[in-house]
């Protein structure tokens, strides 16, 4: 065990990790030089894409130093905020973490958030200035920023480029000398944390886990603490670039295992495993459960599709330990789920692999978050608001609480007026303002989260012209004056286009969302009217003109009395055609209500 390290890299988007992690393989000959590939780790072709990891992957390294045989293991995590939760895992199977810092765009918000999360967790920091080479690092002025951050010394921040593989010797070196072994009891009985899935169609699911104490052996009996299921340990073994099965795994090592278990439900990330025949007292502690921020509907365009989706969506799960769903349905749209995300980004991502890994092609209702309602007549217990349609008749309401987030944004010093002025905008309270250095400010506002939801991230980078960074995290409900708006269509509502607004928002937000519905849904034979209300109270209305066919274009000449009568029975047409006509609402206007700023 004393020859084990466990550690993961944490850093702010676009900082190099991906790149960080192809060097440390290179030099511990874990992968041959035909294998490496950038981003080596990031096997999804969305991650390819965009240049993100979305997933945490687990890989084993053989180093030796000072004639001494290590084991390593890296658990690489990804930066984007609406995956924090993938690092809160990784961090809980680590006992080091090298906490990467871009030499030119220094500490952002990103950094700090999973910086804390690791400090709660009693990891050992390793400080690393990654991108030395780059003509625009500023390597002593963010190495200062460092200190300052975490308090450590000049000589401890090691300086590494990904890139060319500068320092990475004498960082991994400082892996060894600086994270300290796994702690665990080889001879207590077995307790494994997993802190991933995967679903392999000729293996069933493999579960990745951490051994805190005891050891896992092959044909082994064991148990899972969250659902009492009982399993054989079919096969066993650690993580290369491939799988390596193994007799054991043992006391503070990281392996998979695979039992052929079926069911999506069975595995929960964060589970324990035991063994049957011994088991431990209890499972392991400190484990987070996921908060979903962001809530939407996931429809199949073809109703019959349904079953099909819910089995995508227990495969995706799998994998992404913080997506929810249940069972919904909507008037307009049939039968679906309603999912929850972690943030705009993650809701995106979801979609899209539904498309590419299961060909679901889905229609996605406009994302609210959830809220709290209360009636004059129990004033004390709150009912959980997930959906507009579940809000309740204004005459029997009491109050509507909504979440509040405690936003960090970390921003160049030219731009804290048009951020301030975006944060404000959006419901924003300002509770503290601080310079990091002298042209760097951390501005932490009080936002609810509904406002965050749309398009914040978006303008608060176009204003910042990209610079500023940004995390959040929930800091409870509030009461607030909240109102359900409607959108009718031709007096028909439309149930997945309802929402839940700030009052003070309702008329501005109804009549754009007017607007741009009227240039979105095609026009028909007959007028279609497009209203918003609240209640009965219709806020705004924008008219679709009809399509009309020039009736009179064969009277030429002759009596003004034909035409009229021409006319008035084409009138007489259009109001019949009106009453049996059908508005269909196409996918891009459900997706026009986010980009109302556009």
């Amino acid at each position: 065990m004393k020859n084990i390290r466990n550690f993961c890299i944490i850093a702010h988007i676009d900082h190099g990790k991906s790149t960080l992690a192809d060097r440390l393989l290179e030099y511990t000959n874990t992968v041959t030089q035909r294998e490496l590939q950038s981003q080596t780790l990031d096997d999804m072709d969305l991650e390819k894409e965009r240049g993100i990891t979305i997933k945490s992957h687990a890989i084993q390294m053989d180093y030796e130093y000072k004639g001494e045989k290590y084991i390593l293991n890296l658990i690489d995590t990804p930066g984007h905020v609406d995956f924090s939760y993938e690092v809160s895992r990784s961090i809980a199977a680590c006992e080091g973490a090298l906490l990467i810092v871009d030499a030119a765009q220094s500490i952002q918000a990103q950094t700090i958030s999973n910086l804390y999360l690791a400090l709660e967790n009693d990891l050992t920091i390793i400080p690393i200035l990654n991108k030395i080479d780059l003509p625009s690092a500023n390597p002593e002025e963010v190495t200062d920023e460092i200190m300052n951050l975490i308090g450590c010394e000049y000589e401890d921040v090691l300086r590494v480029s990904g890139k060319t593989g500068e320092g990475v010797h004498h960082l991994l070196e400082q892996i060894v000398e600086r994270i300290p072994a796994p702690v665990g009891d080889p001879d207590a009985p077995l307790q494994a944390l997993i802190f991933d899935s995967v679903y392999n169609p000729f293996r069933g699911i493999e579960a990745y886990f951490k051994v805190v104490n005891g050891s896992i052996s092959k044909n082994e009996k064991i148990k899972f603490f969250a659902t009492g299921k009982e399993y054989g340990a079919d096969e066993v073994g650690t993580l290369k670039l491939k799988q390596v099965p193994k007799k054991t795994v043992e006391c503070g090592d990281v392996g998979y295992l695979v039992s052929g278990i079926k069911d999506a439900r069975e595995v929960k990330v964060g589970d324990t495993i035991t063994s049957f025949e011994k088991p431990a007292s209890g499972p392991i502690e400190g484990f987070e459960e996921v908060k979903p921020m962001v809530f939407a509907g996931i429809y199949p365009i073809d109703s019959e599709d349904f079953e099909e989706l819910r089995f995508s969506l227990e495969k995706l799960r799998l994998n992404d330990a913080s997506l929810v769903f249940e069972p919904e349905s909507s008037a307009a749209l049939g039968f679906g789920f309603r999912c929850g995300f972690l943030g705009m980004l993650h809701m995106e991502i979801v979609q899209e692999r539904l498309d590419r890994e299961f060909n679901m092609n889905v229609i996605t209702t406009v994302p609210n978050v959830s809220y709290f309602g209360y009636t004059k007549k129990e004033p004390e217990i709150p009912i959980m608001i997930n959906n507009p349609s579940e809000m309740m008749d204004p005459t029997t309401m009491d109050r509507v609480e909504e979440p509040y987030i405690k936003a960090s944004i970390i921003t160049k010093s030219d731009f804290v007026g048009s951020v301030m002025t975006l944060c404000i905008e959006k419901r924003g309270e300002i509770v503290n303002q601080s310079y990091l250095t002298s042209d760097r400010v951390e501005l932490i506002f009080n936002m609810p989260l509904a406002e965050v939801v749309f398009d914040f991230y978006d303008r608060l980078k176009s204003i910042s012209k990209g610079y500023a960074s940004f995390d959040y995290h929930p800091i409870g409900f509030r009461a607030s004056k909240l109102v359900k708006m409607d959108i009718l269509i031709n007096g028909d509502m439309v149930d997945a286009l309802s929402s839940l607004i700030h009052d003070s928002n309702a008329y501005h937000i109804g009549k754009k969302m007017c607007e741009k519905l009227r240039e979105l849904i095609p026009r028909q034979q007959f007028d279609i009217a497009v209203q918003a209300a609240l209640g009965t109270k219709v806020i705004a209305r924008e008219t679709i003109k009809a399509l009309r066919k020039d009736v009179t274009a064969k009277c030429y000449g002759g009596d003004i009395s034909r035409k009229r009568k021409l006319l008035e029975k084409q009138k007489e047409g259009k109001k019949k055609m009106k009453q049996i006509g059908r508005v269909e609402v196409p996918q891009s206007a459900f997706m026009a209500v986010l980009k109302l700023n556009d």
